[in-house]
């Protein structure tokens, strides 16, 4: 029976892998845990014996080229999660076998971004505020006026990043009937598949999105994407929402812009200041939403990213080809 390390303190490894997790692991190979955050010496007599090292959030967080030299015997790496891009060297990618559990957490960090759309699209904290008053002169307006254009129905939304989540944004709004204004150089606008989608440049998606949705990779090309200019083409009283990567987003120009009254936010994500400091002021900024980073968080996630890891590790070892495997000419691509 093959040998497999589990990186992972005791109480993350529980949130993922469930009793019959672990079953179907103890069939599939002799396996122990650890949970240490760097590659120490415990660590490095573990992996010697080690054929099969599996991931997790609170693993060390990169594992350098000589990894091959601590694990002679290693042959396949599967990570209980989707960001392999940062935790592992590029040379890896080309020796071992890398796999990711990626898939389900697009559809529920897709969740997230459309919670916040809608939120936004119906003005409910501006409601809250002026009910939170000991008066009613709201309804009265309303009444008589009928309110501002206040529902995302039928309406447009920018969309920079059209990979999985991408994708499973557009797919959650279809019943809404939305049109998306999409910029992602990585994606032929030939292969946009059929959705009521229009390809843009950058600048074209910022300058005409009242509600944009950041679903794009963090790379060298896209670190500060939305700088201090780029914000600066937003309409006034846009929202800028980002489930995807603090790094794509100045945040000083955002927290600027969003103090100043002239954009609007909602950030799941904001590294590297994550967690965002106690005395931020975007945490008390009126026209901001902020959530800890809770977009694919759920143990349920995370049990489906297991039964992943666990089906590639059992097709790896019965000498099949795994479904998930990331490799060095993907890593442009990722986050």
């Amino acid at each position: 029976m093959p040998t497999a390390l589990v990186s992972s303190n005791r109480k993350l490894f529980e949130s993922f892998f469930a009793p019959a997790h672990q079953e179907r692991l103890s069939r599939i190979a002799s396996w122990s845990r650890l949970g240490v955050r760097t590659v120490d010496r415990r660590m490095r007599q573990k992996l010697q014996q080690a054929e099969a090292l599996i991931t997790t959030w609170d693993s060390p967080p990169f594992f350098p080229e000589e990894l091959i030299e601590w694990a002679p015997r290693l042959r396949v790496i599967a990570h209980c999660g989707g960001s392999v891009k940062t935790r592992f060297a590029r040379p890896l990618f080309e020796r071992l076998v890398i796999a990711n559990a990626a898939a389900p957490m697009a559809r529920h960090v897709a969740e997230l971004a459309v919670t916040f759309l809608l939120y936004y699209a119906r003005d409910i904290d501006r409601y809250r505020e002026l009910l939170r008053l000991p008066r009613n002169d709201i309804y009265r307006q309303l009444h008589l006026s009928g309110g501002d254009w206040q529902s995302i129905l039928g309406q447009e939304v920018g969309l920079i990043g059209f990979g999985r989540i991408g994708r499973a944004i557009v797919e959650l709004l279809a019943p809404f009937g939305v049109r998306f204004r999409v910029h992602d150089p990585y994606v032929p606008a030939g292969a946009l598949g059929p959705y009521p989608i229009e390809a843009d440049s950058l600048e074209g998606v910022l300058a005409r999105s009242r509600y944009l949705i950041l679903a794009a990779a963090l790379s060298e090309e896209t670190q500060g994407m939305l700088n201090r200019q780029r914000l600066a083409l937003m309409p006034r009283g846009a929202v800028l929402i980002n489930i995807a990567r603090g790094g794509l987003v100045d945040l000083d120009a955002l927290t600027q812009a969003v103090q100043k009254g002239r954009l609007r936010c909602a950030l799941d994500v904001t590294d590297p200041l994550e967690p965002l400091p106690e005395r931020h002021p975007l945490r008390r900024a009126r026209g901001a939403i902020l959530t800890p980073h809770v977009g694919s968080i759920s143990r349920a996630v995370r049990h489906e990213m297991t039964s992943i890891v666990l089906a590639d590790l059992e097709r790896f070892f019965s000498g099949k080809a795994v479904e998930n495997r990331v490799t060095a000419e993907m890593l442009d691509r990722m986050t």
